[in-house]
């Protein structure tokens, strides 16, 4: 995977409307971009009909759009990526829970961080509404967690996209963990 010089360097010249840099990127971070729609869509409710293809290029689209973004490294933009496919997903979710009759809220288990999307889409949106709320207690908890989680960093990726250190991002992880684990027993 080339490195954040390459992906800046694209990205800098897609908002300076080059298509030719537009052409470029995609093939740069289209594996990455995958992996971690792969990561995402495997903790989702057996049946879901997003498809990693699907989410990739959405996300995509609204990445090169954006126009005030400056991206600062390669582990930011593939964060920044993560959250975009954390939105979407929590959408499709919304859009999915209205469509069912009655579809009311159920409790949900953050005793295994991997596990918690496996039933069904009242759990996405139940763990969108914990991290907003953790996002108002402690930001930085809150994008620990959606790294952590929803892009499948490691606690290193983390650091470096963050810009703390690694005792500080396990630290956080831990605490943010536990009040999940506490917030959702709620819920």
């Amino acid at each position: 995977m080339p490195g954040s010089s390459v992906i800046g360097e694209l990205l800098r010249k897609v908002r300076e409307g080059d298509q030719q840099a537009l052409a470029q990127l995609l093939p740069v971070v289209y594996d990455e971009l995958r992996a971690i729609a792969a990561r995402y869509l495997q903790r989702e409710r057996a049946g879901h009909t997003l498809q990693t293809t699907a989410l990739v290029h959405e996300v995509f689209i609204k990445l090169v759009g954006q126009t005030e973004a400056r991206w600062q490294n390669r582990a930011q933009f593939f964060a920044v990526a993560a959250q975009a496919m954390r939105r979407i997903l929590v959408d499709y979710a919304r859009g999915h829970q209205a469509a069912k009759r009655g579809g009311g809220k159920k409790a949900v288990s953050l005793d295994d961080v991997s596990t918690v999307f496996e039933t069904d889409s009242a759990d996405v949106i139940a763990i969108d509404q914990a991290l907003q709320k953790l996002a108002e207690l402690d930001p930085l908890q809150s994008r620990i967690v959606e790294l952590r989680f929803f892009a499948g960093m490691t606690n290193e990726e983390v650091a470096q996209a963050l810009g703390h250190s690694l005792s500080t991002i396990k630290r956080e992880w831990g605490l943010a963990r536990a009040w999940l684990h506490r917030e959702l027993q709620h819920l």
